[in-house]
């Protein structure tokens, strides 16, 4: 790969991913290494229009004293609702790419990382922060080819190919799993909070929607089952889940003996690992640190003009 994945000698980097929901960063040396962690309940709906620089210098500021501190931001902070819309970079789309189009709040000191969009048979798609953990994952696992799933509210299913990613697809699995468990008709069956993992039922809900149509058939399965006592109530969040990321599953195009990397929390990537080995296809797993190895991979070379 083209870029360096260490800063300058003496310069610190500011990696911060600011979603949704939250905002997390961390302090790296100029070898890469993080010194720091932060996190706080600050996502992007949180903060008022014309409040983001506040809330930054609020959560990083002391961070960006440091001499020559330079601060990469991935994430929703780059969309309309966001510091400041950041246009997003064509795919394919790799390293060179998408340090080429940072968009410049203060130039030379603090930049937002693009987003990527695609098309589908004419549909645009889109992604805000993954495509920072994509690229992290490939420098940390030393990979140029593959599919890399990152699940969630809208799941990513990244091909890449040539150290680019070249494609992706998105699934409302983890919003669709929340409204069905809380404004349909499931949410009258199943038991006010989801417990802990029961692989059994968790395991034949996927199965279940891997030999169906469509969701929108299997997932009464939920009702019936419990209105015949065919499974336990506090299985049925278990079950639901399996049901939902099995649909996700049953869509792709996957060989057995494949390999993908699923990138996200602990919790979430067992149960993709779970699914997908019902299609006989291994699982290599990473977590939120290819966030931090993505922006380390972007900070140099830093283009010089303002976007």
């Amino acid at each position: 790969m083209q870029h360096c994945t260490s800063l300058t000698p003496m310069q610190t980097l500011v990696a911060v991913d600011w979603g949704t929901s939250s905002l997390r960063g961390a302090r790296l040396d100029s070898v890469g290494a993080v010194l720091e962690e932060r996190a706080f309940a600050r996502g992007i709906l949180t903060v008022a229009p014309g409040e983001f620089p506040a809330v930054f210098q609020t959560c990083f500021g002391d961070w960006m004293q440091a001499d020559k501190a330079l601060c990469l931001i991935a994430g929703m902070a780059g969309s309309q609702q966001g510091w400041m819309q950041a246009p997003y970079c064509a795919c394919p789309a790799g390293f060179d790419e998408v340090a080429s189009q940072l968009s410049w709040i203060m130039p030379g000191r603090i930049a937002i990382v693009p987003g990527l969009s695609c098309t589908h048979d004419g549909v645009p798609d889109v992604m805000r922060g993954e495509e920072t953990q994509v690229l992290g994952a490939l420098q940390l696992l030393n990979l140029h080819e593959g599919l890399i799933v990152l699940p969630g509210t809208h799941s990513k299913w990244v091909q890449v190919r040539g150290g680019k990613i070249e494609t992706f697809s998105t699934f409302m699995t983890g919003e669709f799993y929340a409204l069905l468990r809380q404004h349909s008709i499931l949410a009258r069956t199943l038991p006010e909070v989801d417990g802990e993992l029961d692989r059994s039922a968790f395991d034949d809900g996927v199965a279940f929607a891997l030999r169906s149509n469509s969701l929108l058939q299997s997932a009464f399965s939920v009702r019936t089952l419990a209105l015949f006592e065919r499974r336990a109530k506090t299985s049925l969040p278990s079950y639901l889940s399996g049901l939902v990321i099995g649909e996700e599953i049953r869509t792709q195009s996957l060989e057995p003996g494949e390999a993908v990397v699923v990138i996200g929390s602990d919790a979430l990537t067992q149960r993709y690992e779970y699914a997908l080995a019902q299609r006989g296809v291994s699982v290599r797993r990473a977590g939120s640190e290819v966030t931090w190895r993505g922006l380390l991979a972007l900070a140099l070379p830093i283009p010089s003009k303002e976007k």
